[in-house]
């Protein structure tokens, strides 16, 4: 495994699912907590992390929403984001599409171009100083209503140049896709390329209203399409992208066991599979660490974790001459690896 972990550092690779706020290092949490005379519950770093532990979607989120209230200023949202940036540029990722949940931080009254400005300004120093491209994607809460999302939706349209697409994530189970079937539509109307969440605790059934009432261009985790063959058939026809998330999956109890992930499976249907993040300082890995993990434990071959590379680069937003050069970077580093 140390000459996989290896080949997996050399390697160039996309992100296509992660979370910014899930990318809140305790560490950070104390030092901006402390910063904005922020009263946080817990007392130390041990503690936080103890708290990490969880048996569904729900009881991250909890935790997930109160790290996200230390947050205050563009300077909070700025090391945020640079925290990331330089933890990921060691793992030699080279483009990364992130997710920011605005009604998380406007809902408490920061303003919405507090978030945006922090956040972008570190994505632009990352490309300027790291040599990360970016894309950014604004979530609409699936819990809360669509009159909220079309309220942030107008928030953003003085930003619209800076912002690539809109998603969907939060608590999946009771906030099918077709709550939020208006203001996708009027995102799509806006220019913002969509994706959504759907099949990670939610039905195959959320799946569909994804594809046909969101009309996304990309779905995030989708593992539970494996139940439905002609879902299946219909992702593989339209080559619909799938950012999958082995750790967060584990960690949130949404498979058992790493051994059990149906990886192997969605390729070997021909379904467009990328692997990704999600949350990492909950979930207990970066990139690489997901990689690596899901690698020992199906038994990835190299050639499946160079397809799987190309893949990230495939899915992305990047321009097909990008993404060609890319994936040609990936089989020219492979070879040499």
């Amino acid at each position: 495994m140390k000459d996989i972990h290896s080949f997996i550092q050399k390697l160039p690779k996309a992100e296509l699912h992660l979370h910014i706020e899930g990318t809140f290092e305790p560490e950070l949490m104390f030092v901006i907590a402390k910063r904005n005379n922020f009263q946080i519950p817990f007392s130390s770093v041990e503690e936080v992390k103890a708290a990490y532990q969880f048996n569904n979607l729900q009881e991250f989120l909890d935790i997930y929403y109160a790290g996200a209230n230390v947050l205050l200023t563009e300077q909070d949202f700025f090391e945020l984001t640079w925290a990331y940036l330089t933890k990921v540029a060691s793992q030699n990722v080279k483009h990364v599409e992130i997710f920011f949940d605005p009604q998380t931080h406007t809902e408490r009254g920061v303003e919405f171009h507090t978030v945006l400005i922090g956040i972008y300004k570190a994505l632009e120093e990352g490309e300027k100083e790291l040599g990360i491209t970016f894309r950014l994607i604004m979530s609409y809460l699936r819990h809360i209503s669509e009159e909220s999302a079309f309220e942030t939706l107008r928030q953003s349209l003085p930003f619209k140049d800076l912002i690539d697409g809109v998603g969907l994530d939060s608590s999946e189970v009771g906030n099918p896709p077709e709550k939020f079937q208006n203001v996708f539509k009027a995102s799509a109307k806006e220019g913002y390329k969509l994706c959504a969440h759907g099949g990670e605790e939610g039905p195959a059934e959320y799946i569909w209203s994804a594809l046909d009432i969101l009309k996304i261009d990309r779905l995030d985790h989708g593992n539970r399409c494996l139940e439905d063959e002609k879902l299946v058939e219909r992702l593989v026809q339209e080559q619909m992208p799938l950012t999958l998330c082995p750790l967060s999956n584990l960690e949130l109890k949404v498979i058992q066991d790493l051994k059990t992930y149906p990886l192997k499976k969605m390729m070997e249907a021909g379904l467009l599979v990328t692997l990704n993040s999600d949350d990492p300082a909950y979930f207990g890995g970066y990139m690489n660490e997901n990689f690596l993990e899901t690698a020992k434990a199906i038994d990835l071959s190299k050639e499946e974790i160079v397809t799987l590379t190309k893949n990230g680069f495939e899915a992305s937003w990047l321009t097909a001459e990008e993404k060609e050069k890319w994936k040609n970077e990936v089989d020219r580093v492979a070879k040499e690896a």
